[in-house]
């Protein structure tokens, strides 16, 4: 796994995956942002610190997620570059695309700006994951916790980190509607459709050198 966890492996291919990766995935929130009809529970979170601070939606997503990396020192987590990639690119794309993107569309159109990203989103989560070069934050806070707490399960985890993020940000005045549940039931099958089709192929072992027959006397 040491070939996984840096880049002495096909670096380009994997750093050109991850950052194609992490650019679809920030425009894949601008998407669903402009379509006004629901985010993800982290996205609803984010919206709702941006409308209460006026930062702009990346600011807090670059921010949230630094802090987040801050959580992993306790549960002894090491972030790899895609982590620390995660935490900036995403953000920045997002801010760069929303002013790409008219508001006030028809409601058809939203509807499309919903689809597409969604499925945008899980395309771009299949490739970031699948160049095996870290975890994003939230991911490694949830991975973390479970390696150091093994009684709780990564699927109660997982709900009660993102119940926990939805309810903060509709309090704070983030968008929940029919997009927050179309991403809860279609991103684990889009992510499981996309990941096996770009994830880096582990390298292949040494062969095994034959140990010398000891001759018979």
């Amino acid at each position: 796994m040491a070939a996984i966890g840096n880049l002495r492996y096909r670096p380009a291919r994997r750093l050109a995956q991850l950052y194609a990766g992490l650019v679809l995935y920030g425009v894949s929130m601008a998407l669903m942002i402009r379509s006004g009809l629901g985010l993800d529970p982290w996205d609803v979170f984010h919206q709702g610190i941006s409308e209460r601070t006026g930062l702009s939606f990346g600011t807090v997503t670059i921010a949230i997620g630094a802090l987040v990396l801050l959580l992993w020192i306790p549960l002894r987590q090491r972030p790899g570059v895609g982590t620390v990639s995660n935490v900036v690119v995403i953000g920045l794309v997002v801010d760069a695309t929303l002013p790409l993107l008219p508001p006030d569309l028809p409601f058809t159109a939203r509807v499309v700006l919903l689809t597409s990203g969604i499925v945008a989103n899980g395309a771009a989560t299949g490739l970031y994951i699948g160049a095996r070069l870290g975890p994003g934050p939230r991911d490694g806070l949830m991975t973390g916790f479970v390696a150091r707490r093994p009684r709780f399960s990564i699927r109660l985890v997982r709900t009660a980190i993102e119940v926990t993020v939805l309810a903060l940000g509709w309090l704070l005045g983030g968008t929940v509607g029919v997009g927050t549940v179309a991403y809860a039931l279609t991103i684990g099958p889009l992510t499981q459709f996309f990941l096996p089709r770009v994830t880096v192929p582990l390298p292949s072992p040494p062969p095994a050198t034959a140990t010398p027959t000891p001759a018979t006397p």
